[in-house]
This record gives structure tokens, C-alpha cells and sequence, in this order.
């Protein structure tokens, strides 16, 4: 029997081509992996944001513009799910709760300081709390949860 359940969504963010500021983007479902270069415009169109806060590895305020991770789920038809597996490129793999994204404005963020992050500097993107707005985020539980280099995004 054949079925179009989704198991498992996977997305693959790529870093920046000098031709483009869109990122291809790739899913995998059901364990084979799709294309889904639509998106990668439709992410970019997405409302932006900009969030001044201090983090955890950097000196001072910093001043980042992205796209609220709930935006990005739900241009995706990913909102619901209990757990977003979060990789990047070094490697590091972190689990967070969905309920994150939409209890705290947490950005998908793609510049900082005005410049567009690049994995030598924490990019192609780095999710970014509104730590300063939050008491509660100003913890190691949540300074954990600040990954860079991002490049894959599984909800489950």
C-alpha cells in the first residue's frame, strides 16, 4: 500500500552563491530527498525582521535581520511537530522544542551588524533568541539552542 504520509522533513539550507542571495533548499521525505528551489524565494519574501540583543560568544549588542522561525515553518507546512532537529555545518546537532518558535520571536538570521553571514562568521544562518527581551533566555539551557552555520532543519 501506498502512502504519501511524511515521515520526516528535512531541510538543507546551502550557503550563499555569489549569484544569488536565495538558498537552494532540499527535503527529504519518506527518505529520498526532494528539490524544493520554490522555497528558497519564498523564504527570502518573507516578512524580515531585526532583533538587537546581546548573545552568549559575542561582545556588546548585536544587531541581526532574518525571518521569524514561525514564518518559515509555516511557509514550509512544518508548524506543528513536538521537536526541530537543528544541524549545521560543523556538525553540531541540537533539539529544540517547537514551542520555541512560537512563544519567543527566534529569527532565522542571514545578516549581522549589516553584513550577510557567511559560514566563516557564523552563517549561512544562525538562530537567534530575543535573549535581552526575555529574562528566562538568558540561560545556558537556551544559549545552547543559538546554533550557526545552519544547514539542515528536521521536524518531527
Amino acid at each position: 500500500m501506498f502512502t504519501h504520509r511524511i515521515i520526516a522533513a528535512t531541510l538543507l539550507i546551502l550557503p550563499f552563491s555569489a549569484a544569488s542571495q536565495a538558498q537552494d533548499i532540499y527535503y527529504e521525505l519518506d527518505g529520498g530527498v526532494v528539490s524544493g528551489e520554490l522555497y528558497a524565494d519564498a523564504i527570502m519574501e518573507l516578512p524580515v525582521h531585526e532583533l538587537s540583543t546581546s548573545t552568549a560568544v559575542t561582545e556588546g549588542i548585536q544587531h541581526f535581520e532574518g525571518h521569524l522561525m514561525r514564518d518559515v515553518l509555516a511557509l514550509l507546512r512544518r508548524e506543528e511537530g513536538e521537536v526541530v532537529t537543528l544541524g549545521a555545518l560543523n556538525g553540531y546537532e541540537i533539539d529544540i522544542p517547537m514551542r520555541d518558535f512560537h512563544r519567543f520571536d527566534v529569527i532565522l538570521a542571514w545578516r549581522m551588524n549589516g553584513q550577510t553571514l557567511h559560514p566563516r562568521d557564523k552563517g549561512p544562518y544562525w538562530i537567534v533568541y530575543p535573549r535581552d527581551q526575555h529574562q528566562e533566555l538568558q540561560d545556558i539551557r537556551y544559549d545552547i539552542r543559538w546554533i550557526w552555520q545552519l544547514n539542515r532543519i528536521e521536524i518531527r
